[in-house]
């Protein structure tokens, strides 16, 4: 399973804490504005208890009655919303909005002028939010006890609490959306430095650069300088290593020239068969340690060189030229001016030296050398116009030692070398028939600028 990228992680990290984060503040503000209405709306009911007692008078029989209406008008409309009750000397005083029901109070004890809120049913089964209060008539209405209530539908807090989270939500997706925003692009200004560093990476590897270098933040200036240390590390031992292979095979050409000094002397001794074996065991050690010293050549220095591609082959044209069989060739040069190669001038031109030198050997009248920019790769051809080699047999000329013609007198590593050479620097060698002949195409790594 593939896993998320650190910017995607953070950003789905960063979106889930805000949506929890919005959706917890629009509750919370809905439960305070659920509160903040029920206290306006128990405020307003105690002002309408107190137009309630006021009204009350005894009437001319005596009995007391409700001579001052509340003047909302829902207090006389039937089941209209608010609704008011006194319980006094065994008589209950009510509503016309109440019509024949009552609101069914508690049993409790209130104080004289105490007041108790209440959540009840109402006349038609809503929720009702009621205020209750005891109080003592004064004496000139016989200072008789009395207990009153004023209530109000809840449906209408409700219809307020759901319209004021209407009205949040779309302002909350809002909000979320701006704050998710604001995130990824705190995300993607905070991991900048790690795209820098990719670059600067991607720099050291094609040869731009050596070091990351020190132009970070704080918190990445360490990861840039781990680095930093471990490719010195990596340079300091692919030294190391090309001094020891080097001076191993400085070591074994001394002895491999006494023996070949020696095979002279066998010979001129009328031992010609010894002599011959070894010569040839000898000239395998030599081809063996040449080709180990090329490739630690190329390991060192990779793309960090520089090689311009036309001088190289126009030297190696001077060289072969002089030779017998380059000598009767027609070389034909297609080659822009200006491609530079990422590797160094040695290996470029021990690499394009086995090609021209094998073309020479097995064309008949003419070898056609051109190159061409691909992209970041230079790709350099060399083709003659002899026999060639059939498809199949391909592959096995560019294993180690293997000969198209074992009647000459080539060793059979030039191939193998230029392409050991080409995959060192992350290009490569192929071959293809052509009618006629044999095309050699050399890949190698274009230099984008000058080294940093």
């Amino acid at each position: 399973m593939r896993r998320l990228s650190l910017r995607l992680r953070l950003a789905l990290s960063g979106a889930i804490t805000v949506s929890l984060a919005i959706a917890l503040s629009s509750v919370g503000l809905a439960a305070l504005f659920d509160a903040h209405v029920k206290r306006r709306a128990i405020a307003e009911l105690s002002v309408q208890l107190d137009q309630v007692l006021a009204g009350v008078e005894r009437g001319p029989e005596g009995v007391l009655e409700q001579t001052a209406i509340p003047a909302d008008p829902r207090f006389q409309r039937p089941y209209g919303g608010l609704y008011w009750q006194i319980a006094a000397e065994g008589r209950m005083l009510r509503s016309r909005s109440l019509w024949d029901d009552e609101i069914p109070l508690p049993v409790d004890e209130l104080p004289d002028g105490a007041e108790h809120v209440h959540e009840l049913p109402g006349p038609a089964g809503q929720p009702l939010l009621a205020i209750e209060r005891s109080v003592l008539l004064p004496a000139r209405l016989g200072g008789a006890g009395m207990r009153a209530t004023v209530a109000m539908d809840e449906t209408e807090l409700a219809a307020a609490r759901n319209g004021f989270i209407s009205d949040l939500t779309p302002y909350s997706a809002v909000l979320a959306a701006a704050l998710i925003l604001a995130g990824w692009v705190q995300i993607a200004i905070g991991l900048r430095p790690l795209k820098a560093i990719r670059r600067h990476v991607a720099d050291v590897r094609s040869g731009r650069a050596r070091r990351l270098g020190g132009d970070f933040p704080a918190e990445v200036q360490p990861l840039a300088s781990e680095v930093d240390a471990l490719l010195a590390v990596r340079e300091a031992e692919v030294a190391r290593a090309r001094t020891r292979a080097g001076d191993l095979a400085h070591g074994l050409k001394t002895p491999l020239q006494a023996l070949l000094g020696e095979a002279d002397r066998l010979r001129a001794e009328g031992r010609g068969a010894v002599a011959a074996d070894i010569e040839a065991i000898a000239g395998a050690m030599r081809r063996h340690v040449d080709r180990e010293l090329a490739r630690s050549r190329v390991a060192l220095r990779g793309r960090e060189a520089r090689a311009e591609v036309a001088p190289i082959l126009a030297g190696l044209l001077r060289v072969v030229r002089r030779t017998g069989e380059g000598a009767r060739r027609d070389w034909q040069l297609d080659l822009p001016e200006g491609l530079v190669a990422a590797a160094d001038p040695d290996d470029l031109t021990e690499a394009l030296g086995a090609l021209v030198e094998n073309a020479a050997r097995h064309a008949r009248a003419r070898v056609v050398i051109s190159a061409r920019a691909e992209a970041g790769s230079l790709v350099i051809s060399v083709r003659d116009d002899g026999p060639g080699i059939p498809p199949d047999r391909i592959e096995a000329l560019m294993a180690r030692g293997a000969r198209a013609d074992t009647s000459g007198k080539g060793s059979g590593l030039g191939l193998a070398i230029a392409r050991d050479i080409a995959e060192a620097l992350e290009g490569g060698l192929t071959l293809h028939a052509s009618d006629p002949g044999l095309e050699a195409r050399l890949t190698v790594p274009r230099a984008p600028g000058p080294p940093a």
